[in-house]
């Protein structure tokens, strides 16, 4: 009995390290292919005809505002406040802007999302290799028919990594269309850009920043739990958990990726650049 108790122990143990090494290896490339179909919505004809119609609406208000900082800088040099300095190089970032912001936060994304796809890769060949059974398959081995507390443990374990990788899968389904939004919701910012103001745009850019460092880390940080969760599921439960709040966390330091604010400044910049555009329409009518 001793001699089958050793052999069963070893063959069942490299059989759950191996199906467990399997199935962190599927999660880590399904949501690697998760994060290249919201890279690769970008590659759709009508999705570029969305992006191509914000970056003519783009360049409608940077031309606007262009004309706007010039009156504003012809104004203020008649009292002596006005830098034509100033003024030419802020034209000059926004017309940087207004080129770049349907472009470079699509690439950006899309290196997250490599860099994502190579870590994860990397993580689940780090596998057991000693033949060591995993805290939770040898407890099951140990417990077979036991106690009943070792079956609750184990519904709740399942419930928590569920709960952890389906939050997970959500963040990942959703944000490719997050960041068409942001790309829409960036055009509005181009008119403030050559006036100087690029409080809302920097915002903004911190905005595509946190959803691209958000994209990286949530599936390193949830696969390396995983990896964890072999030897010590405490620990490898905590870092699941942890992957869903990186969002949160990058907040915190100004990388917001939620677009509830971003919509209400951009709905402000809207309406001033309505109100603006409008007086200087009726001064040079008069």
């Amino acid at each position: 009995m001793f001699i089958w108790d050793f052999v069963a122990d070893t063959v069942l143990g490299q059989v759950v390290d191996w199906i467990y090494s399997e199935l962190v290896g599927f999660l880590g490339e399904f949501f690697t292919m998760m994060g290249s179909m919201g890279a690769e919505l970008f590659d759709m004809s009508w999705v570029k005809s969305v992006v191509l119609l914000f970056s003519y609406l783009a360049w409608a208000l940077y031309v606007t505002g262009l004309v706007v900082a010039v009156f504003e800088c012809g104004i203020e040099y008649q009292s002596g406040r006005g830098s034509i300095k100033d003024t030419a190089l802020n034209v000059i970032k926004g017309f940087m802007a207004v080129s770049l912001f349907t472009t470079v936060p699509v690439e950006l994304y899309k290196l997250s999302v490599s860099l994502q796809s190579s870590f994860t890769s990397g993580i689940t060949k780090i596998t057991g290799s000693d033949g060591s059974i995993s805290s939770m398959a040898k407890a099951t081995l140990t417990n077979f028919g036991g106690l009943g507390m070792n079956t609750i443990i184990a519904i709740f374990i399942l419930l928590v990594m569920g709960y952890a990788i389906i939050k997970v899968f959500f963040a990942n389904l959703k944000r490719g269309g997050i960041l068409l939004i942001q790309i829409a919701v960036g055009s509005l910012y181009m008119f403030s850009v050559p006036r100087g103001y690029i409080d809302g745009f920097t915002a903004w850019c911190k905005q595509v920043v946190g959803l691209c460092l958000t994209a990286f880390l949530q599936t390193v940080i949830l696969t390396t739990g995983l990896m964890v969760f072999n030897s010590n599921m405490l620990l490898g439960l905590g870092l699941m958990l942890a992957s869903s709040e990186i969002p949160r966390i990058a907040g915190q330091f100004g990388l917001d990726t939620s677009t509830k604010a971003s919509l209400m400044s951009t709905v402000n910049a809207a309406q001033s650049a309505v109100n603006i555009t409008r007086t200087v329409v009726q001064t040079v009518a008069k």
